[in-house]
Order: C-alpha cells, then sequence, then structure tokens
C-alpha cells in the first residue's frame, strides 16, 4: 500500500494528453519521475476550487471517448479511477469496496470505472499492467495509487492520502448527485482566497513560480502573521528550486558529493517534494555539524522552510526542531 510519502512521489507520472486535446489550458510540468526530463515535484494541472459539483451517480463509467469530462471534474473533487476487466475475479473483489468507500465519503471523491478492454487508450494511459488497477486524478494530473486487492482498511487509508493532497492543491470540493436533497446544515462555502492568494494559485497554475514568490512575499510584507502565505511561500520556493532540474540528476550528484552542501540540499528538496520530510531532515541535521557558519545558516534556513510545508503539529517537524535546536544550543 502506498504511504504518503511515496503517494506524493507519483505526482505527474502519467500523462493523459493524448486522450484529449489541452492545447487550451496553460502549459504546466510534465513527466515522471526518473524520466529524461523529469517534472517539479508538484500539482497544480487544474484551477484549485470548492463547491458542489452536479453528477449523475457518485460512481461514474468512463471511456476513452468521454474522459476529458472526468479531467474537468477532477479540478473541483478528487476522482478515483478503478480500472477492471470483467474477467478478472480480483477486480470483482475490489470494485464493490471501492463503491462502499466511496459512499461513506458522501460526495468529498468520486469513483469512476474504466473496462480496459474496452477502453485500450486509457489502459495504456494508466500504464495498466494488470487488473484491478487504482488510480487518482487531482486537478487533471493522474497519480497511480495501487494494484491488486487491498483489504478496506488500507483502502481507507489510500483515500485519505488522496484528500489530504488534493486540500494542499485547492481542491476540496463536493460532488452532488442530481435530485438529491441539499444538506442546509452543511458548512456554508469557503470565502474567496485573499488577492495575493488568488494571483499566487493563478502563477502556479501557469507554472511561473517566481510570480507566485512575490505574490506570497507581498502578503507576508502586508500582513506578518498570514500563516498560509508563509507556508505557500515555502512550498513554490521549493517548486521553484526544482524546476527544469531531473530527479536522476539530482540523486547522483548528491551521492557523488557526500559533503557538497548544495547538492544534499536539493535530494533534500527532493525528498521533501515527495513527502519524505523525516528522510529530508535525517539528510540535513547530519550533515550540519559538519559546516562551517555560512553553510549551518543555510541549512537552517532550508528547515524552517520544511517546518513550514510540513506544518507544526506533524509529530516529524517536531522531532526534528528539537534536532536542530540540540545541534543550534
Amino acid at each position: 500500500m502506498p504511504s504518503p510519502a511515496s503517494l506524493g512521489s507519483l505526482r505527474g507520472a502519467i500523462d493523459l494528453s493524448p486522450l484529449v486535446n489541452r492545447s487550451t489550458r496553460p502549459a504546466g510540468p510534465g513527466g515522471a519521475p526518473g524520466a529524461p526530463t523529469g517534472p517539479p515535484p508538484g500539482l497544480s494541472a487544474g484551477a484549485p476550487s470548492a463547491g458542489a459539483v452536479a453528477v449523475p451517480s457518485l460512481v461514474l463509467a468512463a471511456s476513452d471517448a468521454t474522459f476529458a469530462q472526468v479531467l474537468e471534474i477532477s479540478s473541483h473533487v478528487p476522482v478515483i479511477v478503478d480500472l477492471w476487466a470483467q474477467w478478472s475475479e480480483p477486480s470483482k473483489e475490489l470494485s464493490p469496496t471501492l463503491e462502499r468507500v466511496v459512499s461513506d465519503y458522501a460526495g468529498r471523491v468520486l469513483l469512476v470505472t474504466v473496462d480496459v478492454d474496452a477502453n485500450p487508450q486509457l489502459a495504456q494511459a494508466f500504464q495498466a499492467q494488470s487488473v484491478p488497477t487504482v488510480a487518482a486524478v487531482l486537478g487533471g494530473r493522474p497519480l497511480g495509487l495501487f494494484a491488486g486487492v487491498l483489504p478496506e482498511d488500507q483502502v481507507r487509508d489510500v483515500f485519505e492520502q488522496v484528500l489530504v493532497l488534493a486540500a494542499q492543491n485547492g481542491i476540496t470540493g463536493t460532488a452532488v448527485v442530481d435530485g438529491a436533497p441539499v444538506d442546509e446544515s452543511a458548512e456554508p462555502a469557503e470565502e474567496p482566497l485573499p488577492p495575493h492568494h488568488a494571483e499566487a494559485y493563478a502563477a502556479i497554475e501557469r507554472g511561473d513560480y517566481e510570480a507566485a514568490i512575490a505574490e506570497y512575499r507581498t502578503a507576508i510584507a502586508r500582513d506578518p502573521k498570514d500563516a498560509l502565505a508563509v507556508a505557500g511561500l515555502a512550498q513554490v520556493s521549493l517548486l521553484a528550486r526544482l524546476q527544469d532540474k531531473t530527479l536522476d540528476a539530482i540523486r547522483s550528484a548528491a551521492a557523488a558529493g557526500p559533503d557538497n552542501l548544495d547538492a544534499q540540499l536539493d535530494v533534500a528538496d527532493l525528498d521533501v517534494s515527495g513527502g519524505h520530510l523525516e528522510d529530508a531532515f535525517d539528510r540535513l541535521l547530519v550533515l550540519f555539524p559538519r559546516l562551517d557558519p555560512a553553510g549551518r545558516t543555510a541549512v537552517r534556513t532550508r528547515l524552517l522552510e520544511y517546518f513550514e510545508i510540513g506544518g507544526a503539529e506533524d509529530p516529524r517537524v517536531i522531532a526534528a526542531r528539537r534536532r536542530l535546536t540540540n545541534l543550534l544550543y
């Protein structure tokens, strides 16, 4: 079963462009981890959106011809994709579990089923080498989840990871079945983003990380207590540093230069982008005592950014803060 770290590392791992004309959409980072031109890890393909999306059912069948609609929905609601086959006994075992779990989430996720025999383009695009294969689509960007059958509790864990990643990218809408009664007690729609935050999101959408950094810095200058802007600045700064760098090149440089600070900072960025916070913390904290004052300042600054990305309540952040404090004092 994928962990939060491994799930994050699969962002952008599949290219669905052959299935839909995306020439009118802003060009974003693409490719796969380990590919010759790997992307800056991150997820900002579709405009982040909350609110309700009307659907005929929480479980939809999609085809090669209709999957463009799924990509659009995924900008508002996280989509789980079940690639199955009629002849597959494991598919018959897993699909009811997925439907049951999706039902329990009451519209926070949508399930899309794809018959791989009838839809070879989708099977190829999702790299479904066996069935069942389960993936997610967030903001138009797919990521692999698992293949084969998992127990229901592990399926729920995977869904929780998908929801966390979706929330980090502003995809927090709800699918509402047409004709279903509206829950009047539901929480009201979220307030619109502050102007500089909205501009930062738009800049990330078009891959202009420097513009997003400028917007977040302006928001912080106006309100130094804007915690969301501080966290957003840390996240987009990481994306900017990784832009145009490949996974293979980063890891090769780090392996060749264990005492090369820039190389170790790059690979720590890569670890954080994939959700491997603990690995990044350990790498830099082990290196810290061997550095000169300038190097220590650089590592401390980078760690403080990672603390913002992880969040103050994350136990990995708490432990790393304690280690850094012990090293400083």
